[in-house]
């Protein structure tokens, strides 16, 4: 690697380097925030899914819900009875869906891991400048 020799005073290489700082310093709050947004936006969509699929399983079942309490007690079940053992199934697949949308939101990286890269390599890069 050759290195050039830059012939301006000591000042104005410390003023260039503090305003290549600066802007870099920028550029990188700017990566970050832009980073989260897509982030947030991930998340956002997997409590989308989450909220559908369970307004959709609600909706669905509410129907059938009806038919199988109508079944059950018409087979020889009290309501009562009927009702108790419908509910618990319902809960059952409502308990299935929202783990399967937390286990989703779990599995998400919330850390800005490309800014934290960049941030690294300014850091080796700044070094590299003072000395």
């Amino acid at each position: 690697m050759q290195q050039t020799r830059d012939d301006r005073p000591l000042g104005e290489l410390l003023a260039d380097l503090a305003r290549e700082t600066a802007t870099l310093a920028r550029q990188e709050v700017q990566l970050a925030k832009t980073e989260m947004a897509h982030k947030a936006s991930q998340i956002g969509r997997d409590v989308g899914f989450l909220a559908v699929g369970g307004a959709v399983a609600y909706a669905g079942f509410l129907a059938i819900l009806a038919a199988v309490i109508i079944v059950l007690a018409t087979n020889g079940l009290s309501w009562w009875l009927s009702a108790l053992l419908v509910g618990l199934v319902v809960a059952g697949v409502g308990y299935v869906l929202v783990q399967k949308g937390l286990t989703a939101l779990k599995q998400q990286d919330l850390a800005p891991r490309e800014t934290i890269e960049s941030l690294k390599e300014d850091t080796a890069w700044a070094k590299e400048q003072i000395t």
